[in-house]
């Protein structure tokens, strides 16, 4: 592997680099790739300023019968690479052409020859750094590689133009969700991530627990030091008797305070060991049980605590105090599926908003995927331009539409009277369309790709498929819950409005007990 040591700072900032419009990053002495190739130019402005570059080799090859180099050197800031050309009296070539090399290099931006597919390209004439790699055993190639494959080195993988855009994504639609919400007055709150509530009622949850890593060392522990056997405990309490025995004697002879003094503190050391001989004869391999069941009274937290599934039970209550909020963060689902709609592990947006009804629910949700859509067109459209490139022809086009059109709406009765005449037209569903049924995500992008050909919003859900808090309607047949469908995905967004009204709450949760 490469070394990938940074020269120190103080050498960096010995040289000035330009004395035209600064390209440098604030905390570093070097010219980020972003700000010479993503310029609406292409970096031809640029020509005749002096830069420092830094990055990894994408592609390297000797020209010129090894008289200089091409180097295609990515640093991470954008998917495009900057063309570095290196002449052999100013460097070892052989070393910097190789795949992954870690080079930091200065030089000055030149505008290559007509024809080039480069707007301009980097002059070297110092290498300042070199993290050289062995071709042999560097596993990262220029050929396209599978994820499956990626999985295997994962420290490598953000070096790859999927990983790394992907990487720049989340992080435009994480900025853009807290953007989002701080504009429209939510106040940002962070819900524990331990937590001893099954928001989603499911008991698909991660458990957090130290006794089986106290229960390991206990085992351990009692195969070095074994318990004290019954006549190890008994020795201990016929020292105690004895001790106490001196005791009364001296006190019955009326000997000097010294001596008795001097017994009770024998006595009490005798007292102490019995106690931690019965203590440690209490010791037994395995995880604690009491009436046959686990004992959680001596885990960590005293009591059962898991991984969170949601932050909505915790940011709730902020919402009864503050109005408008939001928890954003990693939620965890124990559920033994390994399809591509299910994780292990993600991050969640979860609003609340006070004195609001599920007209203004919808309205928050179709704000804020039109907002996040545009976000990605306008701060990361090369990113996007990749993955159309690589994985989806139409995602560039979705975005557009999503971000420009007004959401379809329909009540969930209606959808299912629209899915119920495609199947009477001839259109086959794996599972049956029946009013109480849970719409499976070929029904949701049935009506988002082939009927609407747009986003739609299914709101008012048979009250049997949610959960008991969300409001229930005057037809008590369904709740005022919304899901957000989108083509090529299904359900993106669920939301309700909560239940309000005590009685009516308190009946609905009986029920679903």
């Amino acid at each position: 592997m490469g070394d990938q040591a940074t020269p120190p700072a103080p050498e960096l900032a010995e040289m000035a680099i330009s004395d035209g419009p600064s390209l440098k990053h604030p905390f570093s002495d070097r010219a980020p790739v972003r700000s010479i190739v993503c310029r609406p130019d292409g970096g031809a402005g640029l020509a005749g300023q002096r830069v420092r570059a830094g990055g990894w080799v994408k592609t390297g090859r000797e020209q010129g019968k090894g008289s200089f180099a091409f180097l295609e050197v990515n640093d991470g800031s954008c998917p495009a690479n900057l063309q570095v050309i290196v002449d052999a009296g100013v460097a070892d070539l052989s070393t910097l052409v190789q795949t992954g090399t870690c080079v930091l290099v200065e030089g000055l931006l030149k505008v290559p020859p007509e024809g080039a597919k480069q707007k301009i390209e980097l002059r070297v004439d110092k290498v300042l750094h070199v993290g050289p790699t062995d071709p042999a055993s560097y596993p990262i190639p220029k050929t396209k590689l599978s994820l499956e494959f990626l999985r295997d080195h994962i420290h490598l993988r953000a070096r790859t133009n999927t990983i790394s855009a992907v990487a720049r994504i989340r992080n435009a639609l994480a900025f853009a969700t807290h953007s989002f919400f701080q504009e429209h007055g939510f106040l940002y709150v962070h819900t524990p991530i331990i937590t001893t509530s099954d928001c989603e009622g499911a008991g698909e949850m991660f458990q957090a627990t130290t006794l089986i890593s106290e229960a390991e060392k206990l085992e351990k522990e009692l195969i070095l030091n074994p318990p004290p056997t019954e006549a190890d405990l008994e020795a201990a309490k016929l020292t105690v008797g004895e001790k106490g025995n001196i005791v009364s004697q001296l006190k019955a002879a009326k000997a000097t305070k010294e001596e008795i003094r001097a017994s009770v503190a024998d006595l009490k050391i005798a007292k102490e060991n019995l106690s931690r001989v019965e203590e440690r004869a209490k010791l037994k391999p395995g995880i604690p049980k009491k009436d046959g069941k686990i004992d959680y009274g001596q885990d960590f937290f005293s009591r059962q605590a898991f991984l969170t599934v949601s932050g909505q039970l915790q940011v709730e209550t902020y919402a009864c105090a503050v109005s408008s909020v939001y928890t954003f963060g990693p939620t965890f689902r124990a559920e033994h599926s390994h399809t591509s709609r299910h994780l292990a592990e993600f991050w969640m947006v979860e609003p609340e908003i006070a004195f609001a009804d599920l007209q203004d629910d919808m309205n928050c949700a179709e704000a804020y995927v039109k907002y996040m859509c545009q976000w990605l067109l306008n701060k990361c459209f090369d990113d996007m331009e990749l993955m159309a490139k690589l994985y989806d022809k139409g995602c560039i086009d979705r975005l557009r539409m999503v971000s420009s059109t007004p959401f379809e709406r329909i009540s969930y009765t209606e959808a299912v009277q629209l899915l119920e005449e495609a199947v009477r037209g001839g259109k086959e569903f794996e599972k049956n369309v029946e009013w109480g049924i849970d719409l499976a995500s070929e029904h949701e992008r049935y009506l988002t790709e082939d009927i609407f050909k747009k986003p739609v919003i299914v709101y008012n859900y048979p009250k049997g498929i949610k959960a008991f808090y969300m409001r229930l309607n005057d037809d008590s047949k369904t709740v005022a819950a919304m899901d957000i469908l989108v083509p090529k995905v299904g359900e993106l967004i669920g939301g309700s409005q909560r239940e309000e009204r005590y009685e009516v709450i308190q009946q609905r949760y009986e029920e679903s007990a």
